[in-house]
């Protein structure tokens, strides 16, 4: 009876052990590093749920409560990030008017004497507290090369922070502190937020003696690209109050849960001009995840550059609609290559999801973790195709994929002027000489051609979808092109090709 006991006793120990074990590695992943596995923790964010968005409103007296109770509620997540940084010396670069547009529109920074060592350049922003110990979320512009950091917290306590990794391609960067008793932010849907909805913006605005500043407004438009901030774009336009030093900080719905990261301002004075941008919090969660357990972001490869598709592209395109986006390069080798997509495809679906521009395309692309398979759908010639491809890491020198602006040149009745690629122009152009190549040398300022973005220095590979294989074919192409007529052009450029459409 004993033994019997004993050996219940017993598997009562393994059965516990093991529940323990997984609860403690159900939170723990193996990392490979360059010396052997090491264990790097998943964030344990928060999960409690406020419950402000169903508070009732029958007075003016609790409808003002309720946005009291939401900034009770998230400004303890919210921290003062100042950085340091030793200058050896203070260069002024002459003409400099305007500087370093981070320096005075989204974070507040100012040279002191150091100790002999040199200036020290100081800065401040914003952060969010994401998790109970001590991950914050912030903007890279915000602790990008600084040498020291610390944060200053609701309570007053200034605890040091170290960098655990950054992402420039988003702005957004994740430090660390080291203490206990702080609060997180929950995080909130992004996806869900709708254009009109109430938000609260939290940070320090223009120095430390405005910490914590709360301003209030609604979300004025969503999924804002070509911003020219960052890489990968999908802001969140609000009219919430943002000033420099907010960046960082928190944008929260009226549920208390963070929606965004304030990022940026679009001002003509520096100030606030009712026009700021914060990174979903979507996004910002993805991003922040991948530095915490990995130190890096890994986003998926298509291979393809992507053009929005106006009225004169469509009509080129022969499309009922402007709808989708355009394929210009095909990189060799690529996913895309590999999946049979082709120069001048026009895509119009990425995983059951339409396709609305290219912007958005390129961010769902980056949001697919290498190695996924991705279903694209479209046309081709009018027919419609779709494609099965497997995403690649994204290559540390990413294919470009915007139109570049038109440059000046001369005068033609076409608006530009072509020649044969000879020996003399290849080498004014730095191109590559190849027999039948027919390059543009020369585009009139004010022409419709230099508008829709031609440049002297591309080679034109098709004219209005006949391909030209020799100057003479361009000539016999160009020949019956009419004033009014649709000029729809390929052109290659900087090993990328580019579609062209307009009224002669």
């Amino acid at each position: 009876m004993k033994k019997k006991l004993t050996t219940a006793k017993y598997l009562l120990l393994v059965f516990a052990g093991i529940v323990l074990g997984a609860v403690v590695f159900s939170n723990l992943e193996f990392r490979l590093g360059s010396e052997g596995f090491t264990l790097s923790a998943k964030p344990n964010y928060a999960t409690a749920k406020n419950n402000f968005e169903n508070y009732p409103i029958q007075t003016l007296k609790s409808f003002n409560e309720a946005f009291v109770q939401i900034a009770e509620s998230a400004t303890p997540s919210v921290v003062t990030v100042f950085t340091e940084k030793k200058m050896t010396e203070r260069v002024i670069i002459p003409f400099n008017f305007f500087g370093n547009p981070f320096d005075d529109m989204f974070g507040n920074s100012r040279r002191t004497p150091g100790n002999g060592s040199g200036n020290v350049k100081r800065g401040l922003g914003s952060g969010v507290i994401v998790t109970e110990d001590g991950y914050i979320l912030t903007n890279n512009h915000v602790i990008d090369g600084a040498d020291q950091i610390y944060v200053r917290t609701s309570d007053n306590r200034r605890i040091d922070a170290k960098i655990v990794g950054k992402d420039p391609k988003t702005d957004l960067a994740v430090i660390k502190v080291n203490a206990k008793g702080l609060k997180p932010l929950p995080f909130g849907d992004s996806d869900r937020l709708r254009v009109g909805e109430w938000v609260i913006a939290i940070g320090s605005p223009l120095g430390e003696s405005l910490a914590r500043t709360v301003t209030q407004g609604i979300v004025s438009a969503k999924g804002r690209a070509n911003v020219g901030l960052a890489d990968y774009e999908d802001f969140i336009q609000t009219d919430a109050a943002i000033n420099p030093g907010n960046s960082g900080g928190p944008l929260i719905n009226i549920n208390g849960e963070l929606v965004g990261i304030n990022t940026a301002i679009a001002s003509r004075t520096g100030g606030f001009e009712g026009i700021g941008f914060a990174v979903p919090s979507n996004m910002a969660r993805q991003v922040l995840t991948s530095l915490i357990t990995t130190g890096k972001v890994s986003r998926g490869y298509l291979g393809v550059t992507l053009q929005d598709i106006d009225d004169n592209l469509a009509k080129g395109l022969r499309l009922q609609k402007t709808e989708g986006v355009l394929v210009g390069t095909v990189v060799e080798g690529s996913p895309a290559q590999k999946g049979g997509i082709r120069t001048g495809d026009v895509l119009l679906e990425f995983n059951s999801n339409k396709i609305t521009d290219s912007a958005e395309l390129r961010n769902w692309i980056a949001a697919q973790a290498p190695g996924t398979a991705v279903t694209l759908k479209g046309l081709r010639d009018g027919r419609p195709v779709v494609f099965q491809v497997r995403l690649d890491p994204l290559p540390a020198k990413e294919l470009a994929g915007s139109q570049p602006q038109p440059q000046a040149g001369a005068v033609s009745a076409l608006g530009f002027h072509a020649e044969e690629l000879t020996a003399q122009t290849a080498v004014r152009f730095n191109l590559k000489q190849g027999e039948g190549k027919v390059v543009i040398t020369a585009v009139e300022p004010s022409s419709n051609a230099a508008m829709a973005g031609i440049r002297p220095g591309d080679v034109i590979l098709s004219v209005n979808r006949q391909p030209v294989a020799s100057f003479a074919a361009y000539s016999a192409l160009v020949k019956s092109v009419r004033e009014g007529d649709l000029l729809f052009l390929l052109v290659e450029r900087g090993g990328n090709r580019i579609y062209f459409a307009y009224n002669v």
